[in-house]
């Protein structure tokens, strides 16, 4: 039993499973970060990530209907109309927010109500069915394998996933992203910016910064980037949309931001992490596990990990306590 669990788990199809679950967490974290780090909690990253998936399929599924010979470009235009449609919704948070004044929290909310229920509306109007766009020609992005990769030992097998195929381009990007957002946060006037106002907005102001701007900034590029995550799990993860098939990712994504510390590198691990337990639920599967334990195993890794984070903070803000006493009492 214990070679068994050995060799399902501590392998490269794990690893490559890992990396695919991970994908659309990364690319929602980093969305996600961004808010975060001016000053807003986008709540609305389940729904950002909804509307970008169900608006993907079916632009692209149409494209493919009314530019038959065509065909090659329908998954880019699938991914840019569920970019744009995410971008739009994104835009609808930061107005009700910043314009109208209305509160985040509930503004997010009803973002993901919204998406939850606009998306089946639309199926229904579109194909006539509520569960998925199944009967639908899908668009597909492709995969990309890294050359000469595969006559590498052992790194082949890593770079591009257990089949040597490669992964899907979305995957690529979203590693990618995470250079995106350090350098943009650290490198950049906008980041720096953006970090400013997301520490003290008054004092932000007070030197010029243009805080609304920064804000419908960051709330913008969030929708770009859960947009795409969404759009990976329709069009790469799976070739179809279904309803609800976010199935929580947008919160998950949200701990992963705290779990790694508010930075894109701990941010990314985090992403891993809750990746890596969804890729382990179906191989947990094999063994006599009954299946309602089996399901719970990411929610459980996330609030015991959300637990470890809150301990280690706790531990933390003593320690520096205790130490300011002790200066306070040298003194």
């Amino acid at each position: 039993m214990i070679s068994i669990t050995f060799d399902t788990i501590f392998s490269f199809a794990f690893l490559s499973a890992t990396l695919r679950a991970s994908t659309p967490l990364i690319l929602a974290t980093m969305g996600g970060l961004l808010t975060e780090l001016c000053g807003v909690i986008n709540i609305a990253l389940e729904g950002l990530m909804l509307i970008g998936a169900f608006f993907g399929v079916i632009s692209g599924a149409y494209f493919i209907l009314w530019f038959p010979n065509f065909i090659w470009l329908a998954p880019w235009v699938g991914m840019f109309c569920g970019i744009l449609s995410a971008v739009g919704i994104a835009w609808v948070l930061a107005f009700f927010h910043l314009e109208l004044g209305a509160d985040l929290i509930l503004s997010g909310i009803g973002i993901n109500v919204l998406a939850g229920g606009l998306t089946v509306f639309l199926m229904f109007v579109l194909i006539g069915d509520k569960g998925s766009t199944s009967t639908l020609i899908s668009a597909v992005l492709p995969s990309i394998q890294i050359p000469l990769a595969n006559e590498i030992p052992l790194l082949g097998s890593l770079i591009n996933g257990d089949s040597g195929s490669g992964y899907n381009v979305l995957t690529y990007i979203a590693f990618l992203s995470v250079g995106f957002v350090s350098v943009l946060l650290f490198k950049t006037s906008l980041g720096k910016n953006l970090r400013a106002v997301g520490e003290n907005e008054e004092a932000a102001r007070s030197v010029g910064i243009d805080v609304k701007r920064i804000k419908y900034q960051a709330i913008l590029l969030s929708g770009v980037l859960a947009g795409l995550g969404g759009i990976y799990l329709s069009m790469g993860y799976l070739s179809f949309f279904q309803a609800n098939m976010t199935a929580g990712r947008g919160f998950i994504a949200l701990a992963a931001i705290y779990l790694g510390a508010r930075h894109p590198i701990g941010v990314m691990f985090a992403a891993l992490l809750f990746g890596a337990t969804s890729a382990l639920e179906p191989r947990l599967a094999l063994f006599d596990i009954p299946s309602e334990l089996v399901a719970m195993v990411p929610a459980v890794v996330t609030v015991c990990a959300l637990v470890a984070h809150s301990l280690y903070t706790q531990r933390k803000s003593r320690s520096l306590a205790r130490k300011i006493h002790k200066l306070n009492e040298v003194s």
